[in-house]
């Protein structure tokens, strides 16, 4: 089992930058893939960012590329998500998630253990 709780949600204006972290708690001995996951209201949930166990593999949503970046501190046990020029479409609830996969790719689904979601608000 893994336990996950993500932080650093909240409100910031267009093109303002926010850092999402994600504390894994648990099992994090093993090998978990780690994905960012949002849900805009109205929406379905989607994968806007992934990362292999080790860090050697990255994801990106199209809407994302070039301005989140994805990374790791597996010593910390945590995964964050650095969000920058920021945009109102990019306002949902937003979710880390882990699977095990122990290889050096990003899967796109089948993610197993979830947080249970930060905030982040863009205003125009």
């Amino acid at each position: 089992q893994v336990q996950l709780v993500e932080s650093g949600g909240g409100l910031v204006q267009a093109g303002g930058s926010l850092r999402l972290s994600c504390a894994a708690s648990g099992r994090t001995e093993s090998m978990y893939a780690m994905g960012w996951f949002r849900q805009a209201q109205g929406k379905e949930r989607e994968l806007v960012a992934g990362i292999s166990w080790l860090g050697g593999s990255t994801f990106y949503a199209d809407s994302v590329k070039g301005r989140f970046t994805i990374s790791r501190d597996n010593a910390k046990n945590t995964v964050y998500l650095q969000m920058n020029s920021l945009k109102p479409e990019d306002t949902a609830v937003y979710y880390c998630a882990a699977k095990f996969h122990p290889l050096n790719q990003v899967p796109v689904s089948g993610y197993s253990y979830w947080g249970q979601g930060t905030q982040v608000t863009v205003s125009s």
